[in-house]
């Protein structure tokens, strides 16, 4: 468990944080300027701030009362930066075990072939860092960084210079590392998409202020939590269960609510999965539509209604035992009579499922 609470100033903003981050990947989210690097900054040792108090797995790395701060060495933190900043002289190998090397860590053995497993860079041990890809270097400063045995990852915004393709060939590799790396992991991101693949924990972080904070499948179906997130980009994260891969090139997921179809999902049957659905893609009907190209229609329930300043309605919906979030117009509900309590129908078409926004669950 990672507990922090900070205060900082600078010439026109104001950070003022507090969140814990259990096991697992917590990602801080929220527009540039929000204050997320400042937060890891403060977490690594790299920013001393005004005022606070960070706790990592019982140690105390940073005191400002007692005038306690940890070296930056002894915080044992990995830190993969934006860009990979590997040594363009050393290979694959070496860059790997630099951090090893500095903390007198000794050539890997073990951890290095299991490092090397987890993040498929079996075929590339022996090249330099320029006949790399973006997405192979980011694997390499991940590595680096793992093989430094450290207590806790921080991750700063590490696809934010890679193109589409790069990012989906990476996205698998940092599900892995969620699931069986077995070391907590601070992410900064301001995409919806990779937090709702990755994270466990969502920190919503807004003109240095935390707006929510929460399981992510709770925090990304919160109405409250849409403005910060942006209200095109807010959703619900679903889990689901791989129940068949169809003729007719669908496959069939089993959630809590029922079965959902989406365009073939590279997933064995049986694999959990989660998927998100953004807000804007769900449509109510207050009875079950016949008639409808749309192949997933949902039972549900309205938990809570939220006008915004627009002419806009976030509405979410309990469909078995998960969360949805629906955006629609203020018309559209009052012309429907929507009101908290009520049973409904969500229809979600298969196709407004992006490839990007399923992962492992």
């Amino acid at each position: 468990m990672l507990r922090v609470q900070l205060e900082h100033d600078f010439k026109g903003f104001a950070l003022r944080a507090a969140f814990d981050a259990p096991q697992g990947v917590t990602a801080l989210f929220g527009r540039s300027g929000s204050g997320k690097t400042t937060v890891v900054n403060a977490v690594a040792g790299l920013l001393a701030p005004d005022r606070g108090r960070i706790e990592l797995e019982g140690t105390v790395l940073l005191d400002s009362a007692r005038g306690e701060s940890l070296p930056v060495h002894r915080r044992r933190i990995g830190y993969v930066f934006q860009d990979a900043r590997l040594f363009p002289h050393l290979t694959v190998r070496q860059n790997l075990l630099y951090g090893r090397w500095m903390r007198g860590l000794g050539r890997g053995g073990g951890d290095l072939d299991r490092v090397v497993a987890l993040l498929g860079l079996e075929g590339l041990l022996t090249r330099r860092p320029a006949a790399l890809s973006g997405g192979e270097k980011s694997r390499v400063a991940i590595g680096r960084a793992l093989l430094s045995a450290p207590r806790m990852l921080l991750m700063d915004e590490p696809l934010s210079a890679l193109d589409p393709a790069r990012k989906m060939e990476i996205l698998p590799y940092l599900e892995r590392l969620r699931d069986e790396g077995g070391v907590p992991i601070l992410y900064v991101s301001h995409s919806v998409s990779e937090i709702a693949r990755l994270a466990t924990t969502v920190v919503v972080m807004e003109a240095g202020r935390v707006m929510a904070t929460g399981p992510a499948a709770t925090v990304l179906s919160d109405p409250a939590a849409a403005p910060a997130l942006g209200l095109r980009e807010a959703g619900a994260l679903i889990p689901a269960t791989v129940a068949a891969h169809e003729a007719d090139g669908l496959t069939r997921l089993d959630t809590s609510a029922g079965p959902v179809w989406l365009p073939r999902v590279e997933a064995a049957v049986g694999t959990a999965l989660r998927f998100r659905i953004a807000a804007q893609d769900v449509i109510i009907a207050r009875d079950r539509p016949t008639g409808l190209s749309a192949l997933n229609i949902l039972p549900a329930r309205i938990v809570t209604l939220r006008q915004g300043d627009g002419p806009g309605v976030m509405v979410q919906l309990r469909a078995g035992g998960d969360l949805l979030l629906a955006r629609i117009t203020r018309r559209s509900a009052e012309a429907l009579a929507l009101t908290e309590g009520m049973e409904v129908h969500a229809v979600i078409k298969s196709l407004a499922v992006a490839q990007r926004d399923v992962g492992l669950g």
